[in-house]
């Protein structure tokens, strides 16, 4: 399923904050295995798309996946964007 994400860049991984009752989240939870592609804000891919595995980062983990996005977006510095519910999700190209 097509989701465009915002997400952060740091040691060669993708950061992306979402909720934890997301579709997304629960897709990841259920299967690690992503495809990842550059698109655009509605979700048409606009290059290559790559194989990667995602997982969920424990809390502990969050500061480096939450700077990047933050460093990114100025609107997740927001703290109206934050919630309970968020969490982190690291995502590394595959192979």
């Amino acid at each position: 399923m097509r989701t465009p994400v915002w997400f952060g860049e740091e040691n060669n991984r993708l950061y992306v904050m979402t909720r934890s009752d997301s579709g997304k989240y629960k897709r990841i939870r259920n299967n690690a295995e992503v495809r990842i592609a550059p698109c655009t804000m509605r979700g048409k891919i606009t290059g290559p798309e790559f194989a990667a595995v995602a997982r969920i980062i424990p809390r502990e983990d969050w500061p480096p996946a939450r700077a990047a996005v933050r460093r990114k977006y100025w609107l997740a510095r927001i703290p109206f964007v934050w919630s309970k519910q968020n969490v982190y999700v690291e995502i590394e190209i595959a192979g």
